[in-house]
């Protein structure tokens, strides 16, 4: 089977998906609004290059890097270096986003409307803005330019040394737990702040039953938010906890009762976007253990097949949800207007996920040697092959 003209065809029919003999699904090109690509400044852990080839196979053809960079794009100027690299390295539609505030310090809004044209919304994820004033200006702000605030919501004064998610696991194994309100107290302020400044309010990787319970009530009274979680939060829980870095993230694992509620809230349309926030690290600061390693994983290479294996097969979810979450979604709520291209997966063969083979820079995924079906087998993007399995 010649995968390549399949996928040329299915382009030239303008049909959002379909399957081939059962076990070849053809979809338009995925979109992860959450991703860490490291440049400029941190290239040792990712580049603009590896990340979006990493993205290519995983059947994404459009990405939206997130800022905690040195220098920060908080001006045209800063931006303009990380566009300078996305324009030589991308072989897919990489669509950055600039801070909220100043060097991503909390203190001082951005001039949005001078970096607007060129980043998909505005976010300092990384860091939760702890200044109720500072996120009320910001969100005037962004409502007066059409723009989206993208928020990692993080109460600094609840983490007390946190690392792992507080819950049996920290208590049992002696490690210090983030607490859940610490997510989900800074969702409601943000929320109120939403509905008094009419802002389009988008809350990154929610991990936690209330974030879930919260955003439901604010999209019942007419909020404007829109909220994403992860595959690992879909798929895995304290429970699963090892003591090996490739299973510390922030937000942290959560309970299974967290993850229950966040395949609810899939379900039933509370969350709107699935989003990896692929993180890479080098193998020395995965190294450390749960408490030493530095919190973040990858995801964009197993992300399809790992919510297609675990949701979709055992018919917690459909392809048609999991597709919307992944590709419709994504593209709508954030207007990625770029070529969706084609992506091509094979439901139907059994491999192993094995982090050597990764093109990403960073290897942590406590997903390694899981047995999954929905391998990548050919991506597309603006007419061009950008990755085949074979």
């Amino acid at each position: 089977m010649d995968i390549e003209a399949l996928a040329r065809q299915f382009q030239a029919s303008g049909r959002n998906y379909e399957t081939r003999d059962g076990d070849i699904l053809l979809t338009k090109g995925l979109a992860d609004v959450h991703v860490h690509f490291r440049e400029p400044g941190f290239s040792y852990k990712e580049t603009i290059a590896t990340g979006s080839q990493a993205a290519a196979a995983g059947g994404f053809t459009a990405v939206c890097p997130m800022p905690n960079l040195s220098p920060a794009p908080d001006s045209p100027e800063t931006l303009a270096l990380e566009q300078h690299l996305i324009r030589r390295q991308a072989v897919i539609s990489v669509i950055p986003y600039a801070t909220v505030t100043k060097g991503r310090r909390g203190l001082e809004p951005v001039d949005f409307r001078s970096l607007k044209g060129g980043v998909i919304g505005f976010s300092d994820d990384g860091s939760g803005i702890q200044d109720e004033a500072v996120m009320r200006r910001a969100m005037e702000l962004a409502a007066e330019n059409d723009c989206i605030i993208a928020a990692h919501c993080e109460d600094n004064s609840l983490l007390r040394g946190g690392y792992i998610h507080d819950g049996r696991y920290a208590r049992e194994h002696g490690h210090a737990g983030i607490c859940s309100e610490s997510e989900w107290g800074q969702i409601a302020r943000d929320l109120k702040l939403a509905e008094q400044t009419g802002c389009h309010y988008h809350v990154c990787h929610i991990s936690t039953k209330e974030s879930v319970r919260i955003i439901r009530e604010a999209k019942e009274r007419g909020v404007c938010v829109t909220c994403e979680t992860a595959p690992h939060y879909l798929t895995l829980c304290e429970d699963d906890l090892q003591e090996d870095g490739r299973f510390k993230m922030n937000p942290p694992l959560r309970s299974a009762e967290d993850k229950a509620a966040l395949i609810e809230g899939l379900k039933d349309g509370t969350i709107d976007v699935i989003a990896t926030d692929h993180a890479p690290h080098s193998a020395e600061e995965k190294s450390r253990g749960l408490k030493g390693s530095s919190m973040g994983i990858v995801g964009l290479e197993t992300a399809f097949p790992v919510l297609y294996t675990k949701l979709v097969l055992p018919g917690t979810i459909t392809l048609d949800r999991l597709l919307e979450a992944m590709c419709s979604a994504p593209r709508r709520i954030f207007r990625i207007e770029s070529d969706p291209g084609v992506a091509v997966f094979d439901l139907g063969s059994d491999f192993a996920v094995d982090s050597g083979s990764f093109r990403s820079k960073g290897k942590s995924t406590p997903f390694d040697g899981w047995e999954l079906k929905g391998r990548c087998l050919c991506t597309i993007y603006n007419g061009k092959t950008v990755y085949s399995a074979q």
